[in-house]
């Protein structure tokens, strides 16, 4: 346990000291702390975007849905996947052509700053929630692997993830996240080649899967398991190529970088999908009471068994290297949400609103500011994690899923096809939400999995039946009915009382208008490239180091083969500096 302790430590090192080294580059004004100045490199975007989709949950819930219910689980990730190429598609470069810097200013100029002060609210609140289901998942984890209580480890990962989102804004958070991609991937694979070789390769993996590999256990009509997998595709494009979600590209120096991101996490998303599940797919074979030894965790027992893998099957220091990436994980997608609630406070509510008024609109001021809020947003995403601890009668994945689809769908159904449908009234946004929260109560509390069983005439559902089935009414539902709504208020919309016409129409204008980078580019691309190359450098220095620790031949041998790839990336990033200097001064004459 020394040495698991000494990997996560230094790893917390290696965080902290690029909040340091990107914090200067955060200090000019307020748009380089919410979104890099819209300078960044679309390998640091599409790793930022890759990350913040993929939170502990998918180590801890969705490992544990794994590990008892076979491949269903990939379904998500491969609606992830698909999202991702629409993205590529249609939405990356439109949104980085929306020219703003925070999502609510986006939503201002499609819809009017009515909506916009009423969207800024509601995200807010939202984040809060959002943030401390992926902080719980970090918590339950941590707390069974140090045997701390869940509590006390909430609030400190919590106040870590402050401190480093506080200090460096979108910089420091995109920069970490590109480095911590890379800790995600390292384990990963490292993770699933070990578990194919104890399996006896993905032949056994799958013909010795508990309940059959590709359904799965106490699902008794497949069909709902086909039905969940064609709903998850637009449930994930709606809550993942939203308006609200556009900050994965608004930091993109120009629209081909924005798409090339999507295209980067598209293909990341897609490896990933099989790669981080074989562990517990091979888990339920080799340590099928994997989950025995977590009962303290109630329901979410299940949720440790990707630990349980590590703990059983890799090298001395494994357990360390996966903390450190569901550190990565968690820390990506809780300090995204707190630089963007600091970027949506301030532009949206207390410039328009009280610095209008006290006429306090000095850059650096609104730039302290904005670390102020990030500071008081992570506290609430603290105690939102901490409620979530109590409910343990929910596993992490029907936990995430219970906020995706109730709470996160309404929301976000307005924000996605409010850039396809163009003339709606300036109530659509908020009365479709009204119908979205009216259908998931209605699913949730009336026609629910039950009550449309014996409508077709079915006797009884298993849990799991049950679970997938509500999932399946609850996105249609959205589908057909809240989604159809906000589509039917354009028969409402009348041209004269539309008092935010022009700044519309100039809004779909620019959304077909290419950003190309301007000439000061190329010495941010020069201080990216340097910088990130350094830092990954001497994090693969640090895997390689890992050969010292005791372990049998093949573990020294994994360690140093993953940290010569990491150190091989590092010295291209740091070598493709040197090109593009020669280059621009070769053509400066």
């Amino acid at each position: 346990m020394f040495y698991d302790y000494l990997v996560i430590g230094l790893y917390f090192v290696l965080i902290l000291s690029i909040g340091a080294v990107f914090a200067r580059m955060a200090e000019n004004s307020t748009s380089d702390y919410f979104r890099g100045g819209g300078r960044m490199l679309w390998w640091m975007v599409g790793s930022t975007a890759f990350m913040a989709q993929f939170s502990a949950v998918t180590f801890t819930g969705a490992a544990g849905k794994a590990f008892a219910d076979g491949f269903a689980i990939s379904l998500v990730y491969i609606g992830n996947t698909f999202a991702f190429f629409c993205g590529w598609a249609f939405f990356a470069h439109r949104y980085r052509q929306m020219r703003v810097d925070t999502p609510t200013e986006g939503i201002r100029r499609r819809f009017g700053p009515g909506n916009e002060l009423f969207f800024s609210w509601t995200l807010i609140a939202f984040s809060f929630l959002n943030a401390g289901v992926w902080l719980n998942a970090l918590g339950v984890f941590t707390s069974a692997v140090f045997e701390a209580d869940i509590n006390l480890t909430i609030i400190a990962i919590g106040l870590t993830v402050i401190f480093v989102s506080v200090l460096s804004g979108a910089w420091g958070v995109v920069a970490s996240d590109f480095v911590q991609t890379l800790v995600v991937a390292v384990v990963s694979v490292a993770c699933a080649v070990v578990a194919l070789l104890k399996v006896g390769g993905p032949v056994n993996l799958v013909s010795n899967f508990p309940g059959g590999f590709f359904i799965g256990p106490n699902m008794n009509y497949p069909l709902i398991l086909f039905g969940t997998f064609i709903f998850f595709l637009p449930k994930q494009i709606a809550t993942m190529m939203n308006m609200h979600d556009s900050f994965r590209f608004i930091t993109a120096k120009d629209s081909v970088n924005a798409r090339k991101a999507a295209l980067l996490a598209m293909t990341l998303m897609g490896f990933g999908t099989i790669i981080w599940f074989i562990p517990p797919w091979a888990a339920a074979t080799l340590y099928p009471d994997a989950a025995a030894g977590y009962a303290q965790l109630g329901n979410k027992a299940a949720d440790a068994v990707y630990l349980e893998f590590a703990r059983n099957a890799m090298p001395v220091g494994t357990v360390g290297l996966l903390m450190a990436g569901l550190f990565a994980a968690s820390m990506s997608s809780m300090d995204s949400a707190l630089n963007k609630n600091a970027g949506i406070f301030i532009r949206s509510i207390y410039q328009p609103y009280i610095a209008k008024r006290n006429r306090q609109t000095d850059d650096k001021k609104l730039l302290r500011l904005s670390q102020a809020i990030s500071f008081i947003s992570g506290i609430g995403v603290v105690v939102a994690a901490l409620y979530f601890s109590s409910l343990k009668e929910l596993s992490l994945f029907e936990l995430m899923m219970s906020v995706s689809t109730l709470v996160q769908v309404p929301l976000l159904v307005p924000l996605l096809l409010g850039v396809i449908v163009k003339k709606t009234p300036p109530w659509a946004p908020w009365a479709t939400i009204a119908v979205g929260f009216t259908v998931s109560w209605f699913v949730a509390n009336v026609f629910t999995a039950e009550v449309f069983a014996a409508m077709i005439g079915i006797d009884a559902l298993t849990n799991r039946e049950i679970i997938d089935l509500n999932i399946i009414l609850t996105i249609g539902g959205h589908l057909f009915i809240t989604a159809a709504f906000f589509y039917a208020t354009s028969f409402f919309y009348d041209a004269s009382k539309d008092k935010n016409k022009v700044e519309t129409d100039r809004f779909f204008e620019d959304l077909e208008t290419p950003v190309i980078a301007d000439d000061e580019q190329d010495e941010f691309d020069r201080q990216q490239r340097h910088k990130l190359g350094l830092i990954v450098r001497i994090m693969g220095t640090g895997v390689t180091l890992m050969c010292l620790i005791p372990n049998p031949l093949w573990g020294r041998a994994m360690f140093i083969v993953c940290g010569l790839i990491i150190f091989t990336l590092g010295t291209l990033l740091q070598k493709s500096t040197t090109q593009e200097q020669t280059k621009s001064e070769y053509l400066n004459g």
